[in-house]
């Protein structure tokens, strides 16, 4: 599986970014004036978004696909950065690939379901989605999405980019984004938290202080990964990177320069409630 790519920035260190659902490789474009310098990055469409392929595997075989093909767009380590259902990849990267990924930045990340049952629910409300999708098309489908209380941050923004960020999300086909959550939904990603304590790449864990539910999992997560700082940015929802795009590009610089020598004591973790 191929995936397309863009790419910007001129800097000495190499980034792969990863879009969430109903993303795409711009999604993070708008950074380049504040993080080009330091970046050299890769900006991918993730399966079933724009034209970027399926996998051949549906399910669980499908989301491990896709972080393979993942892993053949990086020469050497390099910076990966996710959000949302990017960030969920991101993590099962480098878990699956740590030699891979020199730092880690998660956005409004999970972990995964960590029961069973769980994720057969999870599976099955995805394919209700799916199927809505399929039938009623992708302009209803994204009114019905960005109309959700995890966006209420988005729907904030200027009306300019608020209408950029509704072109970017119906440029993808109905056929698309069903599989995409058939193959990288949060049913079919397994249960990554009994392998947090493992990694011991630098990672950064992104939230907004109004996404009440992701703050306490990247809380969650900080105290299972040996080398994790986190932040959450006061009056931001779901979707920092676009909320506060000074502030996330500030907080990325400071994570990229700093040291990591040691395992950080908590209160180096915590640097924002």
């Amino acid at each position: 599986m191929k995936l397309p790519i863009t790419t910007w920035g001129s800097g000495s260190l190499k980034a792969l970014f990863l879009h969430g659902f109903t993303g795409g490789h711009d999604a993070f474009a708008h950074l380049e004036p504040l993080l080009g310098d330091v970046l050299s990055a890769t900006c991918v469409d993730l399966p079933g978004h724009r034209g970027a392929p399926l996998p051949t595997a549906q399910a669980t075989e499908g989301f491990f696909e896709t972080v393979d093909s993942l892993a053949r767009l990086l020469t050497e380590p390099s910076v990966v950065v996710g959000y949302s259902q990017g960030a969920r990849v991101a993590l099962g990267l480098t878990i699956r690939h740590p030699h891979l990924v020199s730092r880690l930045v998660l956005e409004s990340v999970s972990p995964g379901l960590r029961q069973r049952h769980a994720r057969a629910r999870r599976r099955s409300l995805d394919e209700g989605l799916a199927q809505l999708i399929l039938e009623r098309g992708v302009e209803p489908f994204v009114e019905k999405w960005e109309n959700l209380p995890l966006f209420t941050g988005l729907r904030a923004l200027p009306e300019a980019d608020r209408r950029a960020l509704r072109s970017r999300r119906s440029a993808h086909t109905a056929e698309g984004l069903a599989g995409a959550l058939r193959c990288l939904g949060q049913g079919v990603q397994p249960d990554f938290w009994p392998a947090l304590p493992t990694m011991h790449v630098p990672t950064l864990l992104l939230t907004g202080s109004t996404d009440e539910k992701y703050t306490r999992v990247a809380r969650s997560m900080s105290a299972e990964l040996p080398l994790a700082w986190r932040v959450t940015f006061r009056g931001v929802g779901h979707a920092p990177h676009l909320e506060s795009p000074e502030a996330y590009a500030a907080e990325l610089r400071a994570f990229l320069v700093s040291h990591w020598t040691h395992e950080p004591k908590p209160e180096e973790m915590l640097l924002c409630n």
